[in-house]
């Protein structure tokens, strides 16, 4: 029977509970190089992967800052989990793009189905060919793939010479794709980012949806769905899917960094450590950077909601300013672990100190796409300064 997915706080403070729950399961989760199977059935009995589903599928369909702050809450105790969490619940969000006979197809097997992704455009090609696309590629960073079942993969359709390129999104079943097993990485360590490929692989016409459309607003799914939740513009928005998982990493190196240095004692002079300056600088310092990334999370998180249900559209300027705010926010939760993992001395190298792991997922999550500030601040400046800009936003 599906599971029903309960009301908004509900959610949260599942998530709340899981944090540490998945915290004493991060090392294992480092070790199998992908989500614990007991993690992915927590997360599973707690709603928390159709939390941006369609009420329409039994679905939370809750607002976007409820989905941020919960995400966020288990990023707290492992960012890797989190890692999977966003990406997967996000992609029922993703789903409703597609043409409702999609939806059918993958909901219909299972409204608990996990669905993966691989959104780099260029990896993949296609060609038409009658009742739909004949798709071939590698993608890389499909983030938890191996719990998942489908997988949306995008790629740039063979068109005619002088013809704009046609970059579609194309839903595949786990049957048709090949997991090479090559995540091995030194950050979000646990969150099984392999890659996937295909060759000539046969995608029927219903299980694509054109990027331009989902740009637009117009994707040919949302008539089924048409809550305000499923309107957020996609590429403005897609920074606050993976930057929440930044700032949990934050927290939880807060939370670690407060509570080793309360009780500890310097091996070299017998100070204890909680009364240094520098110490109670540090989490200051850090503490203020943290707070300051998540209220301009949230800032963006409920304005748009509110703009998005009175029937307003971000235009060009305002989305940059969500991806230039997104990075920029991600930058801010870099800089809080930073402070605290430099104040840590030796000590936290060690396997068994949380902080290098936070240390590291901090900077792994920053190092994607959406998140990147050189690639956020370079579209900001363009628009905001009158120049062409040729991207997605």
């Amino acid at each position: 029977m599906p599971r029903q997915v309960d009301s908004d706080s509900k959610l949260i403070s599942r998530a709340r509970s899981l944090a540490p729950v998945v915290g004493e399961r991060a090392r294992e989760c480092e070790a199998l190089r992908r989500v614990p199977d007991q993690t992915i059935e927590d997360f599973h009995q707690a709603g928390l992967f159709r939390a941006i589903q369609p009420k329409r599928i039994g679905g939370g369909q809750v607002p976007f800052p409820v989905y941020f702050k919960m995400c966020a809450e288990i990023a707290r105790g492992c960012a890797s989990s989190a890692w999977v969490l966003t990406n997967l619940a996000s992609h029922h969000w993703m789903l409703t793009y597609w043409p409702v006979e999609a939806q059918d197809e993958v909901w219909g097997g299972s409204p608990d189905v996990l669905i993966a992704s691989g959104l780099a455009f260029p990896c993949g090609k296609a060609n038409k060919v009658a009742g739909g696309y004949k798709l071939t590629g590698k993608w890389p960073f499909s983030s938890g793939v191996d719990a998942s079942t489908w997988n949306m993969l995008g790629g740039i359709v063979a068109t005619d010479e002088g013809e704009k390129p046609d970059q579609r999104l194309f839903l595949v079943p786990s049957d048709n794709y090949n997991i090479i097993d090559d995540w091995d990485a030194s950050g979000l360590k646990g969150s099984g980012s392999k890659s996937v490929a295909c060759e000539d692989v046969f995608v029927p016409v219903h299980r694509t949806v054109a990027l331009k459309d989902i740009v637009a607003g117009e994707a040919p799914g949302l008539v089924a769905n048409p809550g305000s939740l499923f309107r957020l513009p996609f590429f403005a928005m897609f920074p606050y899917v993976v930057g929440m998982v930044a700032l949990g990493a934050a927290k939880g190196a807060l939370e670690t960094y407060t509570n080793w240095n309360k009780h500890r004692v310097s091996r070299y002079t017998g100070a204890k450590i909680s009364e240094l300056a520098p110490i109670q600088m540090r989490l200051a310092d850090a503490s203020g950077s943290a707070e300051a990334a998540e209220r301009m999370f949230l800032h963006r998180c409920y304005e748009v909601t509110s703009m998005v249900e009175a029937g307003k559209q971000l235009g060009l300027e305002k989305r940059a300013e969500y991806r230039r705010d997104g990075a920029f926010a991600t930058k801010l939760c870099v800089r809080s672990v930073d402070i605290l993992f430099e104040g840590s001395g030796g000590n936290a190298l060690y396997s068994e100190n949380a902080m290098q792991r936070h240390f590291r997922d901090v900077h792994a999550a920053a190092g994607h796409f959406a998140l990147a500030w050189d690639v956020s601040a370079t579209i900001y400046g363009q628009i905001h300064l009158g120049l062409p800009f040729k991207g997605n936003l």
